[in-house]
């Protein structure tokens, strides 16, 4: 995962030094609904449905916060998603406290 290319993505939250962004790609399709979370210099995907662990990788203590936070906004996030992919910019998610 090209981590200076998720540095472009829109931010949708930022808890515990944890940022959680989300894009789509013009002419690219995404075949399933996910997110990014960047964490100082590591990056992982997770897929929105499942909380699976789709690419990349976080220290266990921030991929448990991710993990958590992600179950709490799931609707958020399949929202998020629709949203993105229809053109429109994200809805900022309330961070993890």
């Amino acid at each position: 995962m090209r981590f200076a290319r998720l540095l472009g993505m829109p931010e949708i939250s930022r808890f515990y030094g944890i940022v959680i962004r989300m894009f789509a790609e013009a002419g690219a399709r995404h075949h399933r609904p996910h997110f990014h979370a960047i964490y100082q210099d590591q990056a992982a995907a997770f897929a929105i449905d499942t909380l699976e662990l789709l690419g990349g990788g976080l220290p266990i203590p921030q991929r448990r916060l991710v993990e958590a936070w992600a179950e709490l906004h799931r609707a958020e996030l399949l929202e998020d998603w629709t949203l993105l992919h229809s053109g429109q910019p994200p809805v900022k998610i309330d961070p993890l406290t």
